[in-house]
């Protein structure tokens, strides 16, 4: 059987009840990501969704939540040292990695303000 996969619809991160301010402050605020009107169906569910250049970002509300500290989406960035430096001048905690530098990455993580791990990374 061969199925043919076009990519990433979005990515789902998990939020605890009551996130919407604090994910639209991340995201929206400091990340610059548009907002997404949810479905209406889905809007009772909780939770908020953005714009990441060709693909969406879906924060949802887990009811006993747990921070994904290890799993994490990779956003790829146009200029992430410049990223970098505006998140640390934000006071915003980076966590830098080298370790795919030999193939040509420069990375960073950061964590969101529910603990889930972020990554963001330019192939030079």
């Amino acid at each position: 059987m061969s199925f043919i996969f076009d990519g990433i619809d979005h990515v789902q991160l998990a939020a605890p009840e009551g996130c919407e301010q604090d994910a639209r402050t991340f995201y929206a605020d400091l990340l610059g990501w548009p907002e997404i009107p949810k479905p209406e169906n889905l809007r009772k569910r909780g939770g908020v969704w953005f714009q990441c250049g060709i693909h969406q970002v879906h924060i949802g509300v887990q009811r006993e939540f747990v921070a994904a500290t290890k799993a994490h989406p990779a956003f790829h960035v146009q200029q992430v040292a410049s990223l970098r430096d505006y998140l640390l001048q934000r006071n915003v905690t980076v966590i830098d990695d080298d370790a795919r530098a030999e193939e040509g990455v420069q990375r960073f993580y950061l964590h969101d303000p529910f603990g889930n791990r972020l990554e963001f990374l330019e192939w030079r």
